[in-house]
């Protein structure tokens, strides 16, 4: 990656237009409302064009001009660039000609796309000096900063609510990083690392290193418009848990049209959450940008933000493009799961079928039509919510290796007699040595 063209950037608040300049901050001190990431485009135009960019590295830092990433620091780790991979077969099954899946599944290095954010936020982290990084998680932002600090050598201490699915503690104790259960939810979890990041001056990814870690959502978005041919989709539906991501993917969307690399398009934008966890969906299907914080009692663990901090902003976007937003019960969550797996050999965790389950219902109500181009987001890997299907799938018996055992067990399968039977020797047995 080159640091040829850097974009000059720093904080500042859309809501009291303060700056900030560049340091470990997330709120406003006058408005009390997140800080944001401001670009100077006007200093790098005509200097960042699709040539350029698509000479660059096959991961996200090909977009590292249009990213926070401070001068000298060159990233090189291979995150991003994920595939975009037209779901013909769900598409067919739903009504849908034009539907893409946007798969973060496969996303370096922990299969999911936290991945992104951290590796921006953590470049910042190693600028303002930080030894020890950590995060408040409901599973892959814990994985993802517990690999990337491993590798950059940086300490990481992770705080994740009691009762997160084993998968997700497992995969982050296995890197070294010092992992914290606490007995709460999400939001008691961060208002915990609040504290401790002031207390113990740590880089703490989704606290004081925020707005930098946000902005890493953004690669998303640049990525999809590229693989559509530099064009952008007509929606975009996204799982909320905080309400960042999907704000991020619009923030995308309007840098490159900004920049002239894509034809300005109004793009509506889809929020899909639980129906356990539906703060955001609730205020956009209520005509409002007032968030009512709900107690989480939903699978879908990663969505399970109870008081999202972007969730007004998320709301107001959705409804001003001419999007919607719906939640989707458990018993769909897994249902989406097993459709997207069936039809288009992905499996995703929780969080995608809730994605999965509220495209299929958007689709069904005649919001998204049916020759529109759809990108609907899978942001996580199935082998990390395996818990979500135990009891669901029965594995048989076990059969002798014989061909009549194997053709009686398939008509025991598919409910019917086999045409013939074949007669066949029992099987030698290989003596033990």
């Amino acid at each position: 990656m080159s640091s040829a063209c850097r974009t000059p950037y720093e904080l500042y608040s859309k809501e009291s237009g303060k700056s900030y300049g560049n340091q470990p901050l997330s709120i406003c001190d006058e408005s009390f409302t997140p800080l944001e990431v401001k670009y100077d485009f006007d200093a790098v135009r005509g200097l960042i064009t699709r040539k350029t960019i698509e000479a660059g590295p096959l991961n996200m830092w090909r977009y590292a001009s249009l990213l926070p990433i401070p001068e000298g620091l060159e990233p090189d780790l291979p995150v991003g660039l994920t595939p975009l991979v037209r779901a013909k077969n769900l598409g067919k099954r739903l009504g849908a000609s034009n539907l893409f899946i946007k798969n973060d599944a496969v996303c370096f290095p922990t299969l999911s796309f936290k991945d992104r954010v951290v590796a921006v936020a953590l470049a910042n982290a190693q600028a303002f000096g930080f030894k020890v990084v950590g995060c408040s998680s409901t599973g892959n932002l814990a994985n993802s900063v517990a690999a990337q600090a491993a590798r950059l050598g940086l300490k990481a201490c992770i705080l994740v609510p009691a009762e997160l699915e084993q998968a997700k503690i497992l995969n982050t104790l296995v890197y070294g990083a010092r992992l914290v259960r606490i007995d709460g939810n999400y939001d008691h979890v961060n208002r915990l690392c609040s504290l401790i990041a002031d207390q113990y001056n740590w880089g703490f990814v989704n606290v004081n290193l925020r707005p930098y870690y946000a902005e890493g959502s953004k690669s998303l978005g640049f990525e999809i418009a590229e693989q559509l041919g530099w064009r952008l989709p007509d929606n975009v539906v996204v799982p909320m848990a905080g309400g960042s991501l999907i704000r991020k993917i619009k923030k995308a969307f309007d840098e490159l049209i900004y920049l002239g690399l894509v034809e300005a398009k109004n793009v509506r934008f889809f929020g899909a959450q639980a129906t356990g966890c539906s703060p955001i969906s609730r205020a956009v299907q209520d005509d409002t940008e007032t968030i009512t914080p709900q107690r989480p009692n939903t699978i879908a663990r990663s969505l399970a933000i109870g008081n999202p901090a972007d969730g007004p902003y998320a709301s107001r976007m959705i409804r001003e493009l001419g999007g919607w937003a719906e939640d989707v019960s458990d018993i769909e969550i897994v249902a989406g799961i097993q459709e997207l797996a069936e039809t288009e050999g992905i499996f995703t965790e929780t969080a995608g079928g809730v994605t999965t389950a509220v495209t299929a219902r958007l689709i069904a109500q005649g919001r998204i039509g049916a020759h529109e181009t759809t990108v609907f987001c899978i942001t996580g890997n199935g082998l990390k919510t395996l818990d979500c299907l135990q009891g669901r799938f029965d594995v048989g018996r076990a059969v002798r290796p014989r061909l009549a055992d194997f053709e009686e067990y398939l008509a025991e399968l598919d409910n019917i007699r086999p045409v013939a039977t074949v007669v066949e020797p029992e099987p030698e047995l290989v003596p033990a040595d």
